[in-house]
C-alpha cells in the first residue's frame, strides 16, 4: 500500500467538497511557489481560464514588495479584471494550501473587492 502525501489528500479532499458547488460559478484556482503567486478564475464547463494574474507580471514583478503585499495587491488586479468581465460570484479553490498567510490575504482581498464566495 502506498502512502499519500498530506498535501494530495488535502487536494482531493477541497476537490470534493467543491463539486458540489460547480453549478453556475467560475472557480478561482490559486498556485503558490516559495516567492510567486498566481491565480486565475476557471470556467469547469468549458475548460477555459476566462482571468488570470500572477506576481510574474512585469507590472508586479518591478516593484519591490513583500509577499503578503504581493498576494494582496494581486487580489485587487484579479478583482478588477474579473469585474470587467461581468464575473461577480465563483468558488474559492485553494487546492493543496492550507488557508492561512499569503492564501488568506489572497481571499480576502478579493471579497473586500466585491468577488462573493
Amino acid at each position: 500500500m502506498k502512502k499519500v502525501s498530506s498535501k494530495l489528500k488535502r487536494k482531493l479532499r477541497n476537490r470534493k467538497k467543491l463539486k458540489s458547488v460547480r453549478n453556475e460559478r467560475y472557480r478561482i484556482s490559486i498556485t503558490k511557489s516559495l516567492n510567486n503567486l498566481s491565480a486565475q478564475i476557471i470556467d469547469d464547463r468549458q475548460n477555459k481560464t476566462l482571468v488570470s494574474a500572477s506576481s510574474i507580471e512585469k507590472e508586479i514583478k518591478n516593484k519591490k514588495m513583500k509577499k503578503i503585499e504581493k498576494s494582496s495587491f494581486i487580489g485587487e488586479i484579479l478583482a478588477k479584471r474579473a469585474k470587467e468581465k461581468n464575473i461577480s460570484q465563483v468558488y474559492f479553490d485553494r487546492g493543496q494550501h492550507k488557508y492561512h498567510g499569503r492564501v488568506k490575504t489572497f481571499a480576502e482581498t478579493l471579497r473586500k473587492n466585491g468577488l462573493k464566495f
